[in-house]
């Protein structure tokens, strides 16, 4: 009977491991639990030993994930079965299926309270075991007691005071009030002298538990812990089941030294003195060998012990021999050790003295942060920004900015930021600091914050002798070809205000400067274009008597304005076109920008929040830090007790904050700045509100009302989600009465159309919230960071952010916080990677509450295929090789598209680089066609080449012959349609009836001439 019972369990096993796919398994699981469910029914003729079986059973399928909802009742009951057998299954199965507030355990809590105070050791362990891992309110008030009895029981054996310990600690983190600290003080320190080294480590970890919460009741234990140490580290008395690797009890050492470091001092000095022999002792017996276990263990004592020395603030002595034991950590090849010895240094700089020791190893810290390991490379970045001062700022700081050039792209932002934070505090004089600036932003002008840029900008202002100098600085970079947008920026303002003051020099005319700022406004956003033409209308005001051409050139500029759909570079231009009139009264209106009252930087105001939230005197402090997401909240009001920032950050946290600035008054309208935290900031008079998300958003500009170019992109991307509007009628879905009365701001559609085709920019705005993006894209690879700026005076509440993603796309979104405070900023990382090529696109569902209304908004994200594209041009004598070994579907596809929008040639190929797609001129001699190619990443294709040829009809511009090879059949598809999609026109209909679809290659009669005179070539394409 014994042998078929247990056989038909392990049938059952067998027969569910031997099920083809998910649906047999269903099917055999459903047919086991109508048996089990009818044995149960009839269960007097169920013996213990049949139920045990069916209760197995119920285990194994609810571990396989399914729902079991019956059956729990026979679990409970097999608790109080008199043989272990049944009772061991009772007690096992009702501690996987029940959780603590179930009402079946009720039932049980006599049976179990009996199993404790009973005489059966095994029994005691099962029952002590199960009310560990349940660890419920009603099983702490009931059973404490209990528990703590066997625990201080000198009758027991050891094996049962450790279950009773453990035990006690899970009712005790669950329910602090099952411990009474006035009895149980006493009773602690007792244990603690233990000679089992078992009950002592899980009374440890209990003693930590209970310090952690209240160590003043705690004091009598504090020798006793110092005696367990030396012990330990005098290897006195340990058997040795408990020495590992010649190391004795490393975790008792280890939850030892924890449970010190939470009693603030050490009065006494016997104690004291025995405790820093056993830490030096530790210190001088740590040594990396080559066994990986014995590292393991040997470097958690090691590291607590560092704890512990800098929680007790010890003697210099003792604080350069843990540094000189840290250089020799950072200096090994395994990585995992050169992570510790980087993480503790940064920890030892918070301590008195030890910062000049650490100065010593600077240029091993300097190697590691050339370490192929990124976490490592972010602990040196973080050790190099603690210990830096004035002695040593100059090198760090060069150090940094060497290493900007190659560092990876995901550490840029942090790079720059604290290269700008260090230069500020630690500058040898200020033409250094402006150097530094300026090179940071020729460097990763991507990377840098407005707010870098402002206070450079307050520093030249208000130091004379620095404006020649930062005035041809700016020219000498504006002269290089390739020139970052902040870095327009900054040279426009510096040479408006200043470029006059280097008149004498040659090259230095205002007509020739002008030419240098004149040359670069093409290339520049709406954001940047009031700055310059500030610039222009000061460079007239020092050109007196006025230079006539010049004064043509530049007014021809202001009239062209005048008429700019943007308000802001309108309004500047028909203002200072108005003042040009003026003639010498120019040079009083335009006078040069008053001096700035001195502030603290907002940089360093950062620094300080983020560095007072670390700095912390005491490991336990370090240790009590979680953060529980991953994105930053950031607002522009220190707390309240200005000690430490809103949420705990680590070290690490500047990196991600963004500039965040309000707006103050607007005193000057010729100059859009303003000063807030020593920062200034662009001001828009017309949208006040408006700007002030510009400054939430930090490096991503606010964009003005989309031109010609954002529509010729918004139709570009057409296919994306099927018309313009598509999801403006359904996007806001205010979930209470008041429908429809929180409106987006902008067009959602036309936002997203054009975010596809650049890497910033604003993703969703309405009345309350702005939503911004700013991505990187590599290869296969994605980080995206959502700028969440609440733009009211009142939190945002019940924050939601979803993601559904579609098939072909991994993303990950870091938790985003239930709340944004008032005029406060969000930033939240999302990583995404590219499976397989697919058009399908990912959609954010948001959702928030502000006061009555609930909004709900579905937002497409721009991870769209051509975001994974590279261009790369392909010559001649590679293209055609590779165009003929690609021969016919599924990998080379060609199709005759009608209803394409009719463009120019030039138009097209425009087009098509925007999307990534790199035209090939001159690969086909017919001046019809077009040739382009580009490289796909995924995680399915790797680099995969595609090659594109586009041939027209000049007769007929509304179609073409599209013909598309590559080495993925799925790839030639999904870009085939991807590009027709962006060159068919955008029907004029309501987005409801999507443009009928173009007929199938297959069915569709090429109506274009072969238009080749190269015969050679038509072979090679065709």
């Amino acid at each position: 009977m014994a042998m078929h019972g247990m056989r038909g369990l392990s049938v059952f096993i067998s027969d569910i491991r031997n099920c083809q796919n998910k649906e047999q398994e269903r099917q055999r699981i459903d047919k086991e639990l109508g048996n089990v469910r009818n044995r149960f029914k009839n269960e007097k003729g169920l013996s213990p030993y049949e139920k045990k079986k069916y209760v197995w059973k119920m285990l194994y399928i609810y571990m396989l994930g399914y729902d079991v909802d019956f059956g729990h009742m026979e679990a409970v009951s097999l608790i109080s079965a008199p043989k272990y057998p049944e009772k061991q299954v009772g007690y096992i199965v009702t501690s996987c299926l029940l959780n603590e507030n179930h009402d079946f355990l009720r039932l049980a809590i006599n049976t179990v309270r009996n199993d404790i105070i009973g005489r059966n050791e095994t029994f005691q362990c099962l029952a002590l075991t199960m009310v560990g891992n349940i660890g419920g309110r009603e099983f702490a008030e009931s059973l404490a007691p209990d528990v703590q009895k066997l625990l201080l029981s000198s009758s027991c054996r050891p094996l049962v005071r450790k279950k009773a310990a453990l035990c006690l600690l899970r009712l005790y983190r669950k329910n602090p009030d099952v411990v009474n600290v006035d009895g149980w003080a006493d009773r602690m320190a007792q244990l603690l002298d233990e000679r089992d080294l078992g009950v002592l480590t899980s009374s440890m970890s209990l003693l930590v538990a209970l310090v952690s919460n209240n160590h003043e009741a705690y004091w009598s234990c504090l020798p006793k812990c110092v005696k367990t140490l030396e012990r330990l580290a005098r290897n006195q008395d340990i058997p040795q089941e408990y020495t590992y690797y010649g190391i004795p009890s490393p975790w008792l050492q280890v939850k030892t030294m924890r449970a010190l470091q939470y009693f603030p001092t050490i009065e006494d000095p016997y104690t004291r003195r025995t405790l820093f022999e056993v830490l030096q002792r530790i210190l001088m017996g740590t040594d990396v060998v080559k066994n990986v276990n014995k590292n393991n263990a040997s470097h958690a004592v090691l590291f607590e012990a560092l704890a512990l020395v800098m929680h007790l603030d010890a003697e210099k002595e003792m604080m350069s021999q843990c540094v000189a034991l840290l250089g020799k950590f950072i200096a090994v090849r395994e990585p995992n050790i050169r992570y510790l010895g980087l993480e503790n240094m940064t920890r030892m700089l918070m301590v008195t003295d030890a910062q000049e020791i650490i100065k010593r190893h600077q240029a091993q810290i300097i190697t590691s942060l050339k370490d192929p390991d990124i976490s490592i490379r972010r602990r040196a970045l973080d050790l190099l920004y603690g210990m830096c001062d004035v002695t040593n700022a100059k090198d760090i700081v060069e150090e940094l900015l060497q290493y900007l050039s190659s560092a990876d792209f995901t550490m840029r932002e942090e790079l720059s930021l604290k290269a700008a934070i260090l230069a500020e505090k630690f500058a040898p004089d200020l033409s250094w600091y402006v150097d530094v600036i300026f090179q940071l932003i020729d460097k990763a002008g991507d990377f840098i914050s407005d707010d870098i840029w402002f206070r450079v900008v307050q520093f030249v202002t208000n130091n004379d002798d620095l404006q020649p100098y930062a005035a041809a600085k700016v020219k000498e970079y504006l002269e290089k070809p390739a020139v970052h947008e902040t870095m327009v920026k900054v040279s426009a303002y510096i040479l408006g205000e200043y470029s006059h003051l280097l008149a004498r020099r040659p090259g230095c005319s205002p007509k020739e400067i002008f030419g240098i700022l004149h040359e670069k406004l093409p290339t520049v956003s709406t954001t940047t274009i009031p700055i310059l033409l500030s610039a222009y209308a000061k460079i007239l005001m020092h050109t007196q008597p006025p230079d006539q051409e010049l004064q043509s050139q530049i007014w021809a500029i202001f009239n062209k304005y005048e008429s700019c759909i943007d308000a802001e570079i309108q309004q500047r231009a028909v203002e200072y076109f108005a003042l040009c009139q003026k003639g010498a009264a120019l040079m009083d209106i335009l006078a040069e920008m008053p001096k700035f009252p001195e502030r603290k930087s907002s940089l360093i105001k950062r620094a300080e929040y983020s560095e007072a939230d670390t700095a912390e005197q005491s490991a336990i402090k370090l240790r009590a830090q979680q953060q529980p997401s991953n994105a930053l909240v950031v607002t522009d009001q220190p707390p309240a007790n200005g000690a430490t920032s809103p949420v705990p950050v680590g070290p690490l946290s500047l990196a991600m904050v963004p500039s965040m600035i309000t707006t103050e008054d607007h005193t000057s309208t010729d100059q859009a700045l303003s000063q807030q935290n020593g920062s200034l900031t662009k001001v828009d008079p017309q949208h006040p509100s408006a700007d002030l998300l510009g400054d939430l958003l930090g490096p991503l500009a606010i964009e003005g009302p989309p031109g010609a170019t954002v529509q010729s992109e918004h139709n570009a991307v057409s296919r994306l989600e099927g018309g313009p509007d598509a999801v403006d009628g359904s996007a806001i879905v205010p979930v209470e009465e008041q429908r429809n009365t929180v409106q987006p701001i902008g067009n959602i559609a036309e936002r997203f159309h054009a975010l596809c085709l650049k890497d910033s920019g604003v993703l969703y705005e309405d009345p309350y919230i702005q939503i911004g993006i700013k991505a990187e894209w590599r290869a296969h690879h994605g980080r995206l960071v959502l700028f969440l700026g609440n733009k009211n005076t009142a939190p945002l509440v019940s924050v939601q952010a979803l993601m559904l993603p579609p098939a072909h796309l991994k993303m990950e979104l870091s938790l985003v916080p239930d709340t944004i405070p008032p005029r406060a900023q969000v930033q939240c990382p999302l990583e995404v990677v590219n499976l397989r090529p697919s058009r399908d696109v990912a959609v954010l569902d948001f959702s928030y509450k502000f006061g009555t209304n609930m909004v709900n908004v579905k937002l497409r994200l721009p991870a769209v295929l051509n975001k994974f594209l590279q261009p790369i041009p392909v010559p001649a004598e590679e293209f055609f090789p590779q165009w003929r070994s690609l021969s016919g579907p599924p990998l080379k596809l060609q199709e005759v598209v009608r209803g394409v929008r009719p463009m120019p040639l030039p138009e097209m190929a425009n087009l098509l680089n925007s999307f990534r797609l790199m035209t090939c001129p001159g690969l086909d001699p017919n001046p019809n066609n077009l040739v382009a190619s580009t490289t796909f990443y995924s995680e399915s294709t790797h680099a995969m080449l595609c090659l594109i040829r586009i041939e027209t009809d000049p007769a007929d511009r509304t179609q073409l012959r599209m013909t598309l090879a590559s080495g993925d059949p799925t790839l030639t598809f999904e870009l085939k349609e991807f590009i027709k999609e962006q060159l068919i026109s955008i029907p004029t209909a309501p987005p409801q009836s999507p443009a009928p679809a173009p007929p199938p290659a297959a069915q569709a009669t090429p109506q274009i001439p072969p238009n080749d005179p190269a015969a050679l070539l038509a072979g090679l394409l065709s």
